[in-house]
């Protein structure tokens, strides 16, 4: 790719041998000044994709040139600290700006003209409005996890900073979907862009087996433990849909002699990043969060991914379990699936393009019993029949499938 000696340096400190497809794309185009929007899942070389041909176009000491919008601090975080990485050998600086830290280091960084800066939206209007930011020699925009982004809210933010930035400008945005309202962003904000699709949008990764286990909400913390006793479960990241239920997820394990720790919006940044430490380094077993943590964290080595609730937003599950499986490797999913779950399952089998197939073991089961078992009773029978012409069995009475087309008619 014609790239500097002290980039290929850098590279190779890294370990980093063959480019991932979207970087084989997209790599040689930025260094090209084109602008780029980049379509690919998490875990496949996205900010490596944007942030080379980055630093190779900008001088040092010229005050502020790229700058990388995240919608999360922890990934802005981790875009900062592979910047830094892909930086070494020169005398490029970097800084990441978001909320829940103090402002010095951020205004210090600002003032002296720091070239690389990546931060989220919301703290980064803030020193804007107080004005510490200098936009004028910033001719690198990058916007990673749009998608992300908007359904976070930030549109207002992005369009403030929009509007500060010189309208001649090389722009790179990057995201592992494209609905409607990031596809305007990408036409409105790009020129001539080429654009890089290197997994269609949605899919998940390779490598990655998938398990889906029907359950009743009271015995979930049961059926996790079960699996967690089974060879191989190492490195666990649980996701779960509220702080409550993580906070309370957590406690269990660790009273089981389990070692976790908990990661959502509600604890400090310094709690939030202690916690990331020291599951990445294998100090705990297990990492208890909300979905702040299906972008953005990037750890080795996972072996399962949870989703101890099942995501509302079929979007969420393709980015949750692509937090294993990453570069190549591989992983497994495994996915708690109630009786309620049972209309967000179907929105997510819709938008994966396939039907996926549940485990049932009896004793956690929500039919709440073997399936040969509910044959026998069906035979028995009953006269009465349900209003959907099912019979009026109790629930564990009824096959899986039965239960299924109870909750679901005409699914």
């Amino acid at each position: 790719m014609k790239l500097s000696d002290e980039r290929l340096a850098a590279i190779e400190a890294l370990g980093w041998v063959t480019p991932t497809p979207i970087q084989v794309q997209a790599i040689p185009a930025g260094l090209d000044g084109k602008d780029v929007v980049g379509i690919a899942q998490t875990g496949t070389g996205k900010t490596g994709a944007f942030m080379i041909p980055a630093l190779e176009r900008i001088r040092a000491g010229e005050g502020l040139q790229v700058l990388a919008l995240c919608p999360t601090r922890e990934l802005a975080q981790q875009v900062s600290d592979d910047s830094a990485a892909l930086a070494k050998g020169t005398n490029i600086r970097n800084e990441a700006i978001f909320g829940g830290v103090g402002y010095a280091p951020q205004i210090r960084a600002l003032e002296d003209g720091f070239e690389v800066i990546v931060a989220t939206p919301g703290r980064f209007i803030d020193h804007m409005q107080s004005g510490r930011v200098d936009l004028s020699k910033v001719d690198y925009l990058v916007l990673d996890e749009a998608d992300r982004m908007l359904d976070m809210g930030f549109r207002p933010q992005i369009e403030d900073v929009l509007r500060g930035m010189p309208k001649k400008r090389q722009t790179m945005l990057f995201s592992a979907t494209m609905p409607h309202g990031v596809h305007d962003l990408a036409l409105r904000l790009t020129k001539d862009a080429l654009w890089v699709e290197a997994t269609p949008s949605g899919t998940t990764a390779d490598g990655i087996e998938e398990f889906f286990y029907s359950v009743k909400p009271e015995k979930k913390p049961d059926l996790l433990l079960k699996l967690m006793a089974e060879p191989g479960w190492d490195h666990v990241l649980i996701f779960t849909r509220t702080k409550a239920g993580a906070d309370v997820l957590e406690g269990r394990l660790q009273r089981e002699g389990i070692l976790a720790d908990v990661m959502h919006s509600n604890r400090q940044m310094k709690h939030r990043t202690r916690a990331l430490e020291r599951f990445a380094t294998g100090k705990v077993r297990v990492l208890v969060a909300t979905d702040v943590a299906q972008r953005g964290l990037d750890v080795e080595g996972i072996s399962h991914v949870v989703n101890y609730d099942v995501p509302l937003d079929p979007e969420d599950y393709v980015h949750r379990i692509g937090r294993t499986g990453r570069a190549g490797a591989t992983g497994n999913a495994v996915t708690l699936v109630t009786a309620s779950d049972l209309g967000a399952m179907k929105s997510l089998e819709h938008r994966l393009g396939r039907r996926v197939e549940k485990t049932h073991l009896p004793e956690f089961d929500y039919a709440g019993t073997p399936q040969t078992e509910s044959r026998s009773a069906a035979r028995r029978g009953r006269k009465s029949r349900s209003p959907h012409g099912m019979g009026s069995k109790a629930a564990a009475d009824l096959t899986p499938e039965e239960l299924e087309a109870l909750l679901n008619p005409g699914s």
